[in-house]
C-alpha cells in the first residue's frame, strides 16, 4: 500500500488552484459577515481531519486577496517573483536561524554575499549590512547608527544627560521616522518635517534654513532622512544637495530608499538616485518594486564595523569567542533581533536566476510602462494628472466623472471630489474588477495611485483596461449615492 501523501504535499496544488487565472481578485465582505461565513473554518478548539484542514483553508484562500493579479495595484508590492517565492519555501522547510554560522553555515555565506554585491551597487564597496524586516525597522537601524556616532556614550548611559537631538526629513516622507523617533526616546517633536515642492520632493532651502535654527539654539542635528521614493508620488529628494549640506554641518545623511532603491537595479534609470552614494546609511526593500516575497529589506552602512559597535550585547550563551571556526562569520550581534529569518536567500534564488543583466532590464520595463500610464492618463478625457514627471513608477491622478466636467472647481467642487474617489474605488472593489490605492496629499484632496512592480508583468493593454474600469466605476457615481 502506497504511502498516505501528507498535507504539505497537497499544498502547491491548493496555490495553484486558488491562484488561477479565472479566480476572481477578491470576494469582498465586511468583518462581522466575514467572521460569520468563517467562524467553524477559523475555529481552533476541535482537532479535524486532513481533508477538512483542506476545505477551511480553500476557503480561506477563497476570500483572501489575490495579490497576484495584474489589477492588484493597493499598496507597493504585487506578485512575487517565482523564483523567490521557491527561496521562501526551501528557507522556511529548513528553519534555521540566520545569527550564527554553526547553525546556518551556507546561509550565512550567502547573506554576505548577497550584503556585498548590493552595497557595491549602492556605492559603498566597503561597508556593512544587515537583512531587517522592514524598512520601519531599518529606519530604527539608522537613527540609532547616528545617535551612536554622534555619542557612542548613548548605549552605556542612555540618553538622560545628552543634549536635545533633532532630525530632518521632508514633509511627504514615510512615517515610519516618527514612530521611530518616540520609541527611542527622543520624542516625534525632535523630527522637523520639512517643507516639500509640488512634486513631493524636499525643499533643500528650508531644510538648511531649519538646521541653522536649531544649531543656533543649541540642539544637536544628528540625522537627515532623504526619500528616494515617497510613498505616494514616489518623490525623490535631491540627494546630491541634501549631502553637501550634510557635509557642511557633520550630520549624519540616511536615505530612505525603500521604494526607489529598485531603481538603482538599471544603468539607465540610477541616474534619478545620484548623491545616494555620498549617504552614510540607506534602506532599500526588494519585497516592493522588484517583487522578494515579503519580507525583504536591507539596511546598509557606509562605515564598516559601526552596526556591530552600535549594537552588539555578546551573549555568551550564542556568540563565544572560543568557538572552533571563524566566529567573524557569526552575524547575528550586528542585529536588534536575536532570531532572524534567511531572507538573503530568497533574494539570492531570484538574482542567481536572473542576475545583474535581467534585473536591469525589468526594472527599465516598468519605468517604461509607468511611463506609459502616465502619457495615457493625459490624454484620456475625464482624467487628470496630479503631477509629473515621472519620477518613480507612481502614477496619480483623479478621474472626474461627467456630471463634475466643465463647473467652477471651487471648494465645494474639490469636497465632492474628495468623496468620488474613494467611491470609485469601493465600487471596483466590491465588483472585483481591480484594488488601486487612493490619498489625499498636503492640499490635494483624495486621488488615485497607481504604482507598477515587477511582478506580474503587465502589458498596454492591462493598464488601459484598468484606466477603463475606473473610468466605468465612475460613472456610475452620481450626488445621490455619494
Amino acid at each position: 500500500m502506497m504511502e498516505q501523501k501528507s498535507f504539505l504535499d497537497r499544498v502547491l496544488k491548493i496555490v495553484k488552484d486558488e491562484t488561477a487565472p479565472n479566480v476572481p481578485l477578491i470576494e469582498f465582505r465586511h468583518p462581522k459577515e466575514l467572521e460569520e461565513i468563517l467562524k467553524d473554518d477559523i475555529s481552533i478548539s476541535d482537532p479535524v481531519s486532513d481533508q477538512q484542514l483542506e476545505e477551511s483553508v480553500r476557503k480561506v484562500l477563497h476570500y483572501s486577496v489575490k495579490t497576484n493579479k495584474p489589477t492588484f495595484k493597493n499598496q507597493l508590492y504585487g506578485g512575487t517573483d517565482p523564483y523567490g517565492l521557491a527561496g521562501t519555501w526551501i528557507a522556511e522547510a529548513f528553519n534555521t536561524s540566520q545569527y550564527t554560522y554553526e547553525v546556518a553555515p551556507v546561509f550565512t555565506l550567502i547573506e554576505n554575499k548577497m550584503l556585498n554585491h548590493i552595497l557595491k551597487l549602492f556605492g559603498f564597496p566597503d561597508g556593512d549590512g544587515i537583512f531587517s524586516p522592514g524598512g520601519s525597522i531599518s529606519m530604527l537601524y539608522a537613527i540609532v547608527a547616528a545617535r551612536f556616532k554622534a555619542f557612542p556614550e548613548v548605549k552605556s548611559k542612555g540618553i538622560r544627560n545628552l543634549p536635545e537631538m533633532v532630525m530632518y526629513s521632508s514633509e511627504s516622507c514615510h512615517y515610519s521616522i516618527m514612530k521611530a523617533a518616540h520609541w527611542l526616546g527622543l520624542g516625534t517633536e525632535s523630527v522637523r518635517l520639512i517643507k516639500s515642492n509640488q512634486c513631493g520632493q524636499m525643499v533643500i532651502e528650508e531644510l538648511e534654513t531649519v538646521l541653522k535654527n536649531d544649531i543656533n539654539s543649541n540642539k544637536v542635528p544628528i540625522m537627515v532622512n532623504g526619500t528616494a521614493g515617497t510613498t505616494v508620488l514616489g518623490a525623490i529628494d535631491n540627494l546630491d544637495k541634501i549631502a553637501d549640506i550634510c557635509a557642511e554641518y557633520g550630520v549624519w545623511m540616511h536615505v530612505d530608499a525603500c521604494w526607489g532603491g529598485s531603481l538603482m537595479l538599471s544603468q539607465k534609470f540610477r541616474t534619478k538616485l545620484k548623491g545616494i552614494e555620498r549617504a552614510n546609511s540607506i534602506s532599500w526593500n526588494p519585497h516592493k518594486m522588484a517583487g522578494a516575497p515579503l519580507q525583504c529589506s536591507l539596511f546598509l552602512l557606509k562605515e564598516r564595523g559601526l552596526l556591530h559597535e552600535a549594537n552588539s550585547a555578546a551573549a555568551q550563551y550564542l556568540f563565544q569567542q572560543d568557538k572552533f571556526y571563524d566566529v567573524r562569520y557569526d552575524t547575528g550581534d550586528k542585529s536588534i533581533q536575536c532570531g532572524r529569518k534567511i531572507d538573503a536567500f530568497k533574494l539570492w534564488m531570484i538574482w542567481k536566476a536572473r542576475g545583474d543583466k535581467g534585473l536591469n532590464q525589468m526594472t527599465d520595463y516598468v519605468m517604461e510602462l509607468a511611463e506609459f500610464c502616465l502619457e495615457t492618463v493625459a490624454l484620456r478625457p475625464g482624467f487628470r494628472l496630479v503631477s509629473a514627471p515621472l519620477q518613480c513608477p507612481n502614477v496619480c491622478f483623479w478621474y472626474i466623472p461627467s456630471f463634475m466636467r466643465h463647473q467652477t472647481e471651487d471648494e465645494k467642487w474639490w469636497g465632492l471630489m474628495h468623496k468620488i474617489t474613494p467611491k470609485i474605488k469601493e465600487i471596483l472593489m466590491t465588483s472585483s474588477r481591480m484594488m488601486v490605492a487612493y490619498s489625499p496629499h498636503k492640499e490635494h484632496k483624495n486621488f488615485f495611485r497607481l504604482a507598477f512592480t515587477f511582478h506580474p508583468k503587465l502589458k498596454d493593454k492591462d493598464i488601459i483596461e484598468m484606466l477603463q474600469a475606473i473610468e466605468d466605476c465612475g460613472e456610475m457615481i452620481t450626488i445621490e449615492n455619494l
